[in-house]
Order: C-alpha cells, then structure tokens, then sequence
C-alpha cells in the first residue's frame, strides 16, 4: 500500500494547471518508491528482454529510416514509412497530422493524463545528401543516423515491448515523430501539436528522445532547460548602381558592415548564457556594382526570456543604428538605406524545476543505475511545452556517437548500453504514466 500511495503522490503532482494546486507535493522519498516499484516489475524485466532479442530489429529500422532522406520541410517520406512502422509495431491509433508529425495513441487504463514520448524526423541536411549508411562493427556511420534516427527506432522498439509484456498504464501515452525540430524547422511540429493539433489540450507531460551533447554518452544528462533563440534575416536595401559612376551613393553593405560592427560590440552576461551570431551574408549582382541589397542571418540565443528580449532590443538598434550611418555620411538622393527585419525563427525558453516530479523520476531512474544525473538547457522540442508550464524534459536513451550536423556523424549500436539506455527511457515513461 506504501508504494501505491507513493506512485498516486507523484502521479497527481504531476498535473499542471488547476488541478495541480490540489494535488499533494511528491517527495524524493515517494518518487523513489515509485520508480523502484517500476524498475523491479517483472513485467517491466520482461519488456526489457523483448527489446535485447528484437535489438537487431531496431538496429535495422535506425538503418532504414536513414536511409529516407528528411531534409529541413522535406519529412514526408519518412513519416510516411514511419507510420507504417507504427502501425505494424502495435499503435493502431495512427496517423499524420496536418503540419506532417506522426501521431500514434497508447491507450491506458484509466482517465489518466496523457502524456507525450516522441522524436524528431528531420535531419539538418539538405536534399541530395548521401545518407547511406555505413557500418563499422557497433558504429553506425551516416548523416542524420544518431540525431534522430536512433531515437524513433527506439520509440518503435518500446512500443513492442510494452505490448509483449502486456504493460497497462493508466494514462494515455501519445507516440510522436515531429517535423521542423532541426534549424529553421522553428519546432513547427510540436509547436502544431500544442497548439492545433487533435490532442493540445489534454497533453499534461513531455518527454523527448534527443541527443544532448556533441559527442559522447548522454545516458546522465536530462535537458530540463529550454533554451531559446530568435533568429532573424536582415536585409539592407539602397538604390543601387555602378561602382564608379554613382560612386558616393548610399550602400548596402557599407550599412550592413557598420551594423554588424555595433551588434559585435553589444555586451551580454554570462551568467544566464547568453550568446549572439551573424550565420550567414549574402547580396549584391556583381564586384563592380554597388548592390541594391545585402542580407544577413542573425542568430540570438539565451535560457533568460528576459535576456533574450533585451538582446533582440540592441540587436534592432544596432540594425537601425547602421543603415542610419550609412545614410549620413553618403548621398541618399536616389533614396536612402532601409532596413528589413524579418524573423525566421522563434524558440522559447524556460524551466521545468529540478524538483518537479519528472525531473525527479528521470533523475531516481539515473541515480538507481549507479549515475549522478546533471542537468541541462538545450534547444529541443521540449522547449515549446516547458514555455507552456507544461512538464518537459529530453533525455538520450542509451549509445554512443559524435559527429552529429556533420558528413561525419556516427552512432554506436552496442547492444548492452543501448539496451540499458532504453529501458531508463521505459522505466521514467511508465513511472510517469502510472503503470498498473
């Protein structure tokens, strides 16, 4: 009875919104209770075997999904075959949404609160790149193949291993492949799910499937910070004209090169980290004109929303500061510089508390295998419910790899660690989903 009180604490703590200033505080104490009664399941061991004797089965859809090329707005096919996959795994309840993730309904027991498990279907890298994959004893070397095809080859992996140890939860468990994770995707996929999509607002959890840092084992990390970004294209127009004939006219990229100088010199914390970057330039017809029109892809990051905003406030100023430099010291007869500033790219930031009974159950699974988990903030889906007050949290579930956003990218298919790293996955879903 000690345990079942325990688990009902950290379920309803849990909750988010009303019924949480209802629900009792979950202690470290009831969240450990809870995870042990989870881990030590027989059902949950039995559901473990299943993914080590079906682990070439995984190893082999990491290898297919690969394979479908996921270039950014470009996931179609792969959600397509992912879907199937889905379906042919045990998820009846499934299909593509309007903005292309692929949405799959568990359902519990229960009336629960449904919670999310997903991963990303889209890679950094655009149409025409090679994504064969190569293999290397336990490596795994392609484009895209750890970042994310490994986690929705998991996801598919849990989703036959609950139905073969007849795993029953009482809430709802929502399985997602998003769209947009990656760079100007802007997490337009979990952004749809939250805020258009069937099942907005029932979702009272998060967890995402993700890698969290370059290379290396992330089986101790739990990214419970959003951080966010603004990303903006900013484009420096003038009249134009030919580089020695209109010479001592207005130009572009004279204005373009004194606000990147202004922006370069804003001072910004360390603490929160708060960073700023000029990606990308391009412009102009040719070296003996002067160009019409310069652009660049400014990229602004902070965990702060309010560093953030006071960021994008000096960055503004920086832009208007350089176009009306430019405009006073040539002749703008033929028009004057202005500025365009369009935003690509919005990422919210945030926190779910260490404290929070997610953050403690991912970090009871870690402590409970001999790891001391630490914590991080980094840009993943998980940053749009965390901006909500939503519980979130992205954690890797088991391997190795390097190279990620790079030809180079590998990930190591072993199977004892990957194994280990999926069922620390299974026992935090099931906690928190209450299994019976």
């Amino acid at each position: 009875m000690k345990n079942g009180l325990s688990s009902m604490a950290v379920w309803a703590a849990l909750l988010v919104g009303p019924a949480a200033a209802q629900a009792p505080a979950a202690s470290r104490t009831d969240v450990t209770s809870a995870v042990d009664r989870v881990a030590s399941s027989d059902r949950v061991r039995a559901a473990v075997r299943h993914v080590g004797e079906g682990y070439d089965r995984l190893v082999e859809e990491i290898v297919t999904l690969t394979e479908i090329p996921a270039p950014p707005f470009h996931e179609a096919a792969r959600a397509q075959a992912f879907l199937g996959m889905l379906k042919e795994s045990g998820i009846r309840d499934a299909a593509i949404d309007e903005e292309g993730n692929v949405v799959g309904l568990r359902r519990g027991s229960g009336n629960g609160p449904l919670l999310v498990i997903s991963s990303h279907l889209d890679t950094v890298f655009p149409e025409g790149t090679n994504v064969k994959v190569r293999r290397e004893g336990t490596k795994l070397h392609a484009p895209g193949v750890g970042d994310a095809s490994r986690y929705l080859a998991i996801l598919l992996a849990m989703v036959r291993a609950l139905d073969a140890a007849e795993i029953q939860t009482e809430s709802d468990i929502l399985f997602v492949a998003t769209v947009g994770e990656e760079g100007l995707g802007d997490l337009r996929g979990v952004k749809h799910l939250f805020t258009k999509g069937a099942y907005k607002d029932r979702i009272k959890a998060f967890i995402s499937l993700d890698i969290l840092s370059t290379e290396g084992n992330d089986d101790d990390k739990i990214n419970n910070g959003a951080l966010g970004s603004k990303r903006y294209r900013v484009t420096f127009k003038g009249p134009g004209g030919h580089s020695f004939q209109a010479f001592g006219l207005v130009n572009p990229a004279f204005a373009m090169g004194s606000a990147i100088r202004t922006f370069s010199e804003i001072k910004v914390p360390a603490d929160p980290k708060t960073t700023f970057n000029v990606g990308v330039l391009g412009g102009g017809t040719s070296v003996n004109a002067i160009p019409f029109e310069t652009w660049m892809d400014i990229d602004m990051r902070s965990a702060s929303p309010d560093r953030l905003d006071a960021l994008t406030e000096d960055f503004k100023s920086a832009m208007l500061t350089g176009a009306a430099e430019e405009n006073a010291r040539r002749s703008t007869k033929d028009g004057p510089i202005t500025v365009d500033l369009k935003l690509i790219g919005d990422r919210p930031s945030g926190l779910t508390a260490v404290e929070q009974p997610l953050v403690e159950i991912a970090s009871a699974v870690m402590r409970r295998s001999g790891l001391t988990p630490s914590y991080r903030t980094t840009s993943t889906d998980a940053n749009i419910p965390i901006s909500l007050g939503i519980p979130a949290i992205t954690i890797a579930a088991g391997g190795n790899g390097s190279g990620y956003h790079s030809l180079g990218e590998w990930t190591d298919v072993d199977k004892a660690p990957s194994v280990k790293g999926i069922e620390t996955a299974l026992i935090v879903l099931l906690t928190a989903a209450k299994m019976r």
